[in-house]
C-alpha cells in the first residue's frame, strides 16, 4: 500500500522552495544593484536619441558591454515610473556608476554639456554661420531669414545686430539654434539693462539701445581693456560737441559685402548710412555684439579733453587733445600702414 504523503507538507515544501528560490533572487538583485557598469577607467559616454525607450536603454547599455540585458532592469523600476521619465541627451559615465545611479542620471537629465564661444565683436552674421557649422545643435532656424528669426525670437522688426551676448556657454548637444539664440539675446537683454541703470550722468545717450551701439563700435575699435574706457570718452566728448564721430569700423559695417579689406578715401566719402564722417551722432544699429566690458565702457567713459586717437599699428592707439596734433600722429602712424 502506498504512503501518501499530506497535502499540507507538499504546500510547506514549496512555500519553501518558493522562500529559498525568492531569497536567492533578492540576493542576485541586491548584488545586481551594488555593482558598478562595465565602465573602463576612462569613463564612457552614453548617447540617448529622443524617444529611447528605457528597454532599448538596457539593450544599447548591453550592445556597448557595460551590462547584461537581463530582468534585474526591469526589476529595477518595478515599483516606480523611472522607466518612462529618461531623458534623452548625451551622458558622460563615471567608473563606479552603478545600475541605480545611472537611472539617476538619466532621469535627472544629467547630460554631459559642451562649450560654445559667441566671440566678442563678432558681427550678427558671424555668429549664424558658427552656429550653422557646428554639430552641437539642432538646426531648426537655418532657413529663417534675419528677419523671419527676429520674429520667431520674438521681437519682430527689430534689428538683430548686437543683440546677442558674447559669452562661452555650456549647453548639451542637440540643443537648437532657436533655443539656443533665445538664451544668448537674454542674456544680453540682462546685462544691458544693467549697464544702462548703472550709467554715468550727463551721457549723449536716449535709451539702452544707444549704448548697445557704442558699445559696438567701442568694441570694433580697440581689444585692448586699458583703452576701452578712453575710446569711449573721446566719442562721448565728439557727441557732446556736435563733431562727427569720424570711426572707420562704422564704415566697414555700412560698405557690407562691398568691403575688400582695405578703407580707402572714396570709402570714407561714400554716405551710407553708417558713415560717421558723412554723417552726425551714432549708425542706426550697432555694428557688432559687444562685450560685456565694452558695454561698461559705453556708460563709464574715461573723463578728459581728448577728442581724437589713431592706430598705431601694435594693437594700441596713440590719442589727441587738437586735430594739429592728430594729424601729426596720422601723418606718422599711417607711413607704418595702420588706418
Amino acid at each position: 500500500m502506498n504512503a501518501r504523503i499530506p497535502v499540507a507538507a507538499i504546500v510547506a515544501a514549496a512555500l519553501l522552495f518558493g522562500f529559498l528560490l525568492m531569497a536567492e533572487v533578492m540576493r542576485d538583485f541586491r548584488s545586481f544593484v551594488r555593482e558598478p557598469l562595465a565602465i573602463g577607467p576612462e569613463g564612457t559616454g552614453l548617447a540617448l536619441a529622443p524617444g529611447t525607450s528605457y528597454r532599448d536603454m538596457v539593450r544599447q547599455l548591453a550592445a556597448q558591454g557595460l551590462t547584461r540585458d537581463s530582468w534585474r532592469w526591469r526589476l529595477l523600476t518595478v515599483d516606480n515610473d523611472l522607466a518612462e521619465r529618461i531623458q534623452a541627451g548625451e551622458y558622460w559615465l563615471e567608473p563606479g556608476t552603478t545600475p541605480p545611479m545611472l537611472l539617476d542620471f538619466l532621469v535627472n537629465g544629467a547630460v554631459q554639456m559642451h562649450s560654445f564661444t559667441i566671440v566678442e565683436g563678432w558681427t550678427f552674421a558671424q555668429m549664424r554661420d558658427a552656429i550653422a557649422q557646428s554639430d552641437l545643435f539642432s538646426h531648426i532656424a537655418s532657413d529663417l531669414s534675419d528677419q523671419e528669426l527676429m520674429s520667431e525670437l520674438g521681437r519682430p522688426g527689430e534689428h538683430p545686430e548686437g543683440r546677442f551676448l558674447p559669452e562661452t556657454y555650456h549647453l548639451p548637444r542637440g540643443t537648437t539654434d532657436l533655443a539656443f539664440m533665445e538664451r544668448s539675446m537674454t542674456a544680453m537683454a540682462v546685462v544691458l539693462e544693467e549697464a544702462w541703470s548703472a550709467r554715468d550722468t550727463g551721457l549723449p545717450y536716449d535709451g539702452p539701445g544707444d549704448v548697445l551701439i557704442m558699445a559696438s563700435i567701442i568694441e570694433k575699435e580697440t581689444a585692448n581693456p586699458d583703452e576701452r574706457s578712453r575710446i569711449a570718452g573721446v566719442f562721448v566728448r565728439r557727441l557732446h560737441k556736435h563733431m562727427r564721430l569720424q570711426t572707420d569700423p562704422t564704415v566697414i559695417y555700412g560698405l557690407g559685402s562691398g568691403f575688400d579689406g582695405d578703407i580707402r578715401s572714396a570709402d570714407l566719402k561714400n554716405d551710407t548710412p553708417y558713415n560717421t564722417y558723412t554723417r552726425h551722432g551714432l549708425p542706426p544699429t550697432p555694428i557688432a555684439l559687444p562685450g560685456i566690458d565694452a558695454l561698461e565702457a559705453a556708460v563709464h567713459p574715461a573723463e578728459g579733453i581728448v577728442l581724437y586717437f589713431v592706430a598705431t599699428g601694435d594693437g594700441q592707439h596713440v590719442f589727441a587733445e587738437t586735430l594739429e596734433e592728430h594729424n601729426g600722429n596720422v601723418a606718422r602712424y599711417q607711413k607704418k600702414g595702420s588706418k
